[in-house]
């Protein structure tokens, strides 16, 4: 059985920095809608289940980042700060006579998060879904980095293709038992296109080989080494209330210790639902959007 939205999203497409975006909204459009940003690999459509547990009387947008979902593909490759980029016009173009309120997951949280010591008063909140940053690199990894990378350039793109989207489901609930069947399609759907025919028609049948619709070149290894000190001095300007969501079950959950999150962080809230993964708004939207609306309702308690 597919999954079904209990509120129906409308679909806009916009220019960022020469680059074609796709919004997906819920609501009516409004000048202060919460602002949605997926993780790596993902697409703003597979919110849904969030939103769908969310108030009904909030407007939510979620863009697809360059290179992913129905977003436009950068040709030049992809470089971290050009979210920081995309993210600065997508807000002054969606909330742009106020500060922001934003959810992010994972890479998604990661941008915002930084975007937020970069510009201190651009958000009013922020929601973190396990944007808890990468590793630190030793410099001395450079060069072997910087040569895999020109390897890698050498060699074909690896387009994701599977049979049909029925292989596709199956293996997204391979990785991931807690994911319920019915969002499981859902995701599949959202995160793949079917490829064309020799008649250049795409078939909308179950059994029609699919491809994930993301740029290959988002696998490529990065070149430049994440610089973790960059990231904390961004982190440690951050002047917003945090939320931040953790999964008792994700593995990404001990990158950093309580401790070392009160000493980045001014204002932060820190919770964990026991029984999610990384993809927690995926496997138990209904336990996240319960943190959100809290959180919101305080951040608006103490500003009164």
């Amino acid at each position: 059985m597919s999954y079904e939205p209990r509120r129906r999203p409308w679909e806009e497409e916009i220019t960022v920095r020469g680059l074609r975006h796709r919004l997906t909204w819920w609501g009516e459009r409004t000048s202060t809608p919460i602002v949605l940003l997926h993780g790596f690999l993902d697409c703003g459509a597979t919110w849904q289940f969030l939103v769908d547990c969310l108030p009904p009387s909030w407007t939510c947008v979620a863009p697809d980042w360059r290179g992913f979902g129905d977003s436009e593909w950068a040709l030049g490759g992809y470089w971290f700060p050009d979210y920081f980029a995309d993210l600065e016009v997508l807000l002054d173009t969606l909330v742009p006579q106020s500060r922001a309120r934003v959810v992010g997951h994972s890479m998604g949280a990661n941008v915002a998060k930084m975007y937020g010591g970069v510009r201190p008063q651009r958000l009013e909140w922020l929601v973190n879904l396990e944007g808890l940053g990468l590793a630190r690199n030793p410099p001395e990894e450079a060069p072997k980095r910087y040569a895999q990378w020109l390897d890698e350039l050498r060699q074909p793109h690896r387009e994701g293709r599977y049979e049909s989207l029925a292989q596709l489901v199956a293996i997204l609930k391979m990785r991931n038992p807690r994911l319920r069947q019915d969002r499981a399609e859902f995701v599949a759907g959202a995160w793949s296109r079917p490829v064309a025919d020799d008649s250049g028609q795409n078939g909308p049948t179950r059994d029609r080989e699919v491809r994930l619709r993301f740029d290959p070149r988002h696998r490529l290894v990065n070149p430049v080494l994440y610089r973790r000190e960059e990231a904390e001095a961004c982190w440690a300007r951050l002047e917003i209330p945090m939320l931040l969501v953790t999964g008792g079950r994700s593995e990404h959950r001990g990158r950093m210790t309580d401790e070392q999150l009160r000493l980045l962080f001014k204002d932060l809230r820190s919770v964990v639902i026991p029984e999610a993964g990384h993809m927690m708004h995926h496997e138990d939207p209904e336990a996240v959007a319960r943190h959100i609306v809290e959180f919101e309702h305080d951040c608006v308690s103490s500003a009164a």
